[in-house]
C-alpha cells in the first residue's frame, strides 16, 4: 500500500489522522503508514500555531488522510511510533 491521490479514494468516507508540520515528520508519517500496508493521500494545508501569548502564525503543513475504516489503526501505529503531537481525532478534521 502506499500513497495515492485524494480523488483516487473516490466516494470512500476519509479521515484526516494526521498533520505534519515538517517535512522530515511527513517522510516519517509516510514510512510508517506505507510499512503497514495503509493507502494514504496528502494533501497540504494551512494552520495556525501559537508559540507565545503575542506571537502566533500560519504555516503549511501535510494532512494525511486514510479510509475512516483505517483511522484508528493508523492513529495507533503512528502514536506507538512516537508521533503523538500531530496526531488528529475525528473531531478536529
Amino acid at each position: 500500500m502506499a500513497r495515492i491521490d485524494l480523488d483516487d479514494f473516490g466516494e470512500k468516507e476519509l479521515s484526516r489522522i494526521y498533520l505534519a508540520g515538517r517535512l522530515a515528520e511527513a517522510k516519517r508519517v509516510e514510512k510508517i503508514l506505507s510499512t503497514h500496508g495503509v493507502d494514504y493521500a496528502v494533501e497540504v494545508e494551512p494552520y495556525v500555531t501559537s508559540f507565545a501569548i503575542f506571537s502566533s502564525g500560519e504555516y503549511k503543513g501535510a494532512s494525511f488522510y486514510v479510509l475512516s475504516g483505517q483511522a484508528e489503526f493508523s492513529r495507533r501505529v503512528l502514536s506507538e511510533a512516537g508521533l503523538t503531537s500531530g496526531v488528529l481525532n475525528d473531531s478536529e478534521k
